[in-house]
């Protein structure tokens, strides 16, 4: 017997005075709100002064917004204060940011999923520099593989060091869909 399609508690439509609600108990611009939204200003301006109804996928999250608005602050991105930022990537997700100074051994991270097993380092929250080097390590090729000389020339790296192979790979592993992408200051 098929399964029946669930049904969900979503409005089909809301009005512009709900936009600007969620938006203002935000505390955001109509720019602000846009970004978060993904969308332009002149759409939020639009659905904010007009008089007919909203619909689509911003619905949905105005909804999830009006019941859950600390969800905002559980997305956002903080300021990197150290000088090089990965982002540890499922597909297209990001969970977990991780935010490294080589220099005086310091890291910081912060997750962006409740799965221990998409976060970089599980159940940690916060991990050791030498943590961080292991995590590095298990997103390349093994230090004892064979002809590793031939697969360092290959990626124009003159030695053996994680950092440089991900940079290089993005740390992508084969059948598996993580990578990581690197930002430096």
């Amino acid at each position: 017997m098929k399964k029946p399609t669930p049904r969900y508690i979503f409005p089909s439509a809301i009005t512009g005075a709900d936009v600007k609600e969620v938006r203002t108990r935000l505390g955001m611009s109509q720019r602000e709100f846009a970004t978060f939204a993904g969308v332009s200003k002149p759409t939020v301006e639009r659905w904010e002064a007009g008089a007919s109804q909203v619909t689509g996928p911003i619905v949905t999250l105005v909804t999830m917004l009006m019941r859950d608005p600390g969800i905002v602050s559980k997305m956002v991105l903080p300021e990197n204060t150290l000088r090089i930022r990965l982002y540890y990537m499922y597909e297209s997700f990001v969970c977990t940011v991780i935010d490294v100074d080589d220099t005086t051994r310091k890291v910081e991270i912060r997750n962006y999923t409740d799965n221990l097993m998409l976060r970089a380092f599980g159940a940690n929250t916060e991990p050791s520099y030498d943590e961080y080097q292991e995590f590095l390590e298990s997103r390349c090729f093994p230090r004892t593989r064979d002809k590793i000389k031939l697969e360092l020339a290959r990626l124009d790296i003159p030695f053996y060091d994680p950092f440089l192979i991900i940079e290089k790979t993005e740390g992508r592993m084969a059948d598996d869909k993580f990578h990581i992408r690197i930002e430096r200051k």
